[in-house]
């Protein structure tokens, strides 16, 4: 005779069984959602580089120098050390539809400006990065 408490024990069970293939998937769900969570918090365009455990300098690609293993530079507007580069800069994403925006290589920065007067600044109320 089967009772109610064997009743719900085996549909418990069932029902483990019956999610438990779906364990890797929700696993992988979680993992993409939280990476995506965090890299829009991400304040600046990076990339990513490898170095050898034992290296003690690295090369800089964009110029060919080497730097120390713990060490930072600037090179190309971007924040260098050994295993990534991130940008300087700020992407201006909404401003005037009479207004431009022009990158200063030296400065290391976007300019936002009238189109018609390169000589006024215009108000940026949204940027991506640094």
């Amino acid at each position: 005779m089967l009772h109610l408490k064997d009743t719900v024990h085996l549909d418990v069970k069932h029902s483990t069984q019956r999610l438990s293939h779906l364990l890797p998937t929700m696993k992988l769900l979680t993992l993409s959602l939280l990476l995506c969570a965090v890299l829009s918090l991400a304040s600046a365009h990076c990339f990513f580089m490898h170095v050898e455990p034992d290296a003690t300098h690295c090369l800089d690609s964009a110029d060919g120098s080497w730097h120390a293993v713990g060490s930072s530079w600037i090179s190309n507007c971007m924040n260098c050390t050994c295993f990534s580069c991130c940008s300087t800069y700020s992407i201006p994403q909404i401003f005037p539809e009479d207004c431009e925006s022009v990158f200063n290589t030296t400065a290391c920065e976007y300019v936002v400006r009238r189109k018609d007067d390169s000589s006024v600044l215009c108000p940026v109320t949204a940027a991506v990065g640094k």
